[in-house]
């Protein structure tokens, strides 16, 4: 006799993919093809990566096909978020998760537009998370970038942002909020991808550098590689934010780069919660 009092773990994963999915955006942005995005906000507010959103306008469609320019209203490189904002109401909003509260081992669902594939879904389990970055060992695509990580209940606990060593790299819905909520923070305008060879961590890489910005004045260019700041090592993707929040006013920050197969120095140095450099 088949016992029905128990849910079908099927069925359960499927309604909460279809819920994901149905906050789960595709945001294209200049040529950098597709990426994905979450409905934060029902009055039209989407959070994605910044190296998704790259242009300070965007195309977004929806879930049921509703397509709308979007305004780039928040923006930070460094950690690879951005606020876009479409002029629709009563969306189908994202909810949002505690990603402090993540576990070892705990299942996690991904939703994304891989190969512009619509809304695909992928499970796994979490690897390790901390403040600045949720790791997952689950599979991602290009197209996943900026779209979900849920917990098992459906709960958005992460932004979807890069492959790192074989694992998925997720910014925390807790630094989302932090940015929508403007926290100051020293900006240096470079989005970053850690260098590896085998398991072993080289380097970020340069992956862009906004215009303007503080590594734009200083010549910091697409392809460098920072290796260290002050005497540490550079390895993860988080270290260079977590170097300068932790430095003073005024103080000036020497950034070690590899280029073309020389290393050199610039200063970064912190006024009044602005970022300015200067090159030696």
């Amino acid at each position: 006799m088949t016992n029905t009092s128990f849910p079908n773990i099927a069925d359960e994963l499927a309604a909460l993919a279809t819920k994901l999915r149905h906050s789960t955006v595709k945001v294209s942005s200049g040529s950098q093809g597709v990426g994905s995005g979450v409905i934060w906000q029902a009055d039209g507010l989407i959070i994605t990566n910044a190296h998704v959103a790259t242009s300070r306008r965007a195309t977004v469609e929806l879930a049921d096909g509703r397509i709308f320019e979007a305004v780039r209203t928040k923006f930070d490189p460094q950690q690879d978020l951005a606020a876009l904002k479409i002029n629709a109401t009563n969306l189908q909003t994202a909810t949002i998760g505690d990603s402090d509260a993540l576990r070892v081992g705990e299942l996690v669902i991904a939703v994304g537009n891989p190969f512009a594939d619509s809304g695909a879904v992928t499970t796994g389990i979490i690897h390790g998370q901390h403040q600045q970055a949720v790791m997952a060992d689950i599979r991602l695509y290009p197209g996943n970038s900026g779209g979900p990580l849920a917990d098992c209940l459906g709960r958005v606990v992460g932004i979807n942002t890069m492959v790192v060593n074989g694992l998925a790299v997720a910014v925390p819905s807790l630094a989302v909020n932090r940015f929508l909520l403007g926290a100051s923070r020293p900006q240096l305008g470079v989005t970053l991808q850690p260098v590896l060879i085998g398991n072993r961590n080289l380097g970020l890489l340069v992956l862009s550098v906004l215009p303007e910005s503080a590594a734009a004045t200083a010549g910091v260019q697409i392809g460098d590689v920072l290796i260290g700041v002050s005497g540490r090592s550079l390895t993860r993707y988080d270290d260079l934010s977590k170097y300068l929040q932790q430095s003073k006013d005024g103080e000036a920050l020497p950034l070690q780069i590899w280029r073309g197969g020389q290393q050199f120095v610039v200063y970064v140095v912190l006024q009044s919660g602005k970022t300015a450099v200067e090159s030696r």
